[in-house]
């Protein structure tokens, strides 16, 4: 059976690169000449719009398949646009696993009850269609937040446990204000490590082969120090790590995410790798090929750690 932690792990091996490239098309970064088109042919609608996207993004997926194991549509940038947004998300998802990659959908979910597993079965499981099991959206994780507590968690971890899929709960996020409430203290620890410990418990049943589990931990790269505290609470946690290239998180600020033997973490990193051709100076048309140089500076980047 699939089993997302041992997959993801495999394949982070197997291309010796533990990133993740974040699929969050802004429209007016997209090439001038993708836009043009999309335009011409739909004029200035939200269907056009998601045919842009889905151009665009097909053709950083097509660059990148054989060098990161994994990418994570934000799916606020696809909802925006109301039903054709959303299916330009879902056509994402669908290229991108066709092409081998591995798809976190970043859209942290929560809620309790019925409506928990409603969104735990949409975007990782399956829904009823007539009397009729089946998967719709398909994305192989999911970002959850954990504010609610395991009446929010356990409908996402149960559709886990049937389908192999996995989930991202939010420990500790990588912008300025997450000190608000993830740094508060709580007794003689802090917020987030009062959750790390929550997520560790939550993600026992979902051990795999690998050592790790498919309930997995947000953990940004700009708390380095707290990072190494919830790397010691979480062992058996995979770490998504947002927060690297533009937040200002460096190779030296994600390696407390990662075990010592360089297990244990995948980096994110979205606008520095698509859209690294405006960063360059390239022409638009050369936007695919940036996005490829850019992805495997990263892996060099990240592999003189280990």
């Amino acid at each position: 059976m699939f089993h997302f932690a041992d997959k993801l792990t495999n394949r982070i091996s197997d291309l010796s690169n533990p990133t993740v490239v974040g699929l969050d098309p802004r429209l007016n970064q997209i090439p001038e000449f993708i836009r043009e088109r999309a335009l011409e042919e739909w004029g200035q609608t939200t269907e056009g719009v998601a045919e842009a996207i889905i151009e665009f993004n097909m053709g950083i997926i097509d660059a990148i398949s054989d060098i990161v194991p994994a990418v994570k549509p934000q799916i606020a940038f696809y909802e925006c646009y109301g039903h054709h947004g959303f299916r330009a998300y879902e056509e994402t998802i669908a290229y991108a696993q066709k092409k081998g990659l591995l798809v976190i959908g970043d859209a942290k979910r929560n809620d309790i009850g019925s409506t928990a597993e409603a969104y735990a079965r949409g975007h990782l499981g399956r829904v009823d269609i007539f009397d009729e099991p089946t998967s719709v959206i398909q994305a192989d994780a999911l970002t959850i937040t954990p504010y609610l507590g395991t009446d929010g968690i356990k409908p996402f971890t149960d559709v886990c446990q049937e389908s192999g899929k996995g989930v991202f709960v939010l420990v500790r996020t990588s912008n300025p204000s997450s000190d608000e409430i993830q740094g508060q203290p709580l007794g003689d620890h802090l917020m987030d490590e009062h959750v790390a410990n929550l997520v560790e418990g939550w993600g026992r049943e979902l051990i795999g082969q690998s050592g790790f589990s498919s309930v997995g931990a947000v953990v940004g790269a700009t708390y380095p120090e707290e990072a190494r505290i919830l790397r010691n609470l979480m062992p058996n946690q995979i770490f998504l790590v947002p927060g690297y290239g533009a937040q200002g998180g460096g190779a030296e600020d994600v390696k407390p995410c990662f075990h010592k033997n360089g297990t244990g973490a995948i980096v994110n990193s979205s606008r520095g790798i698509i859209f690294a051709y405006q960063k360059n100076g390239q022409p638009g048309e050369a936007y695919a090929e940036a996005a490829r140089e850019a992805a495997i500076a990263m892996k060099k980047d990240l592999g003189v750690l280990f």
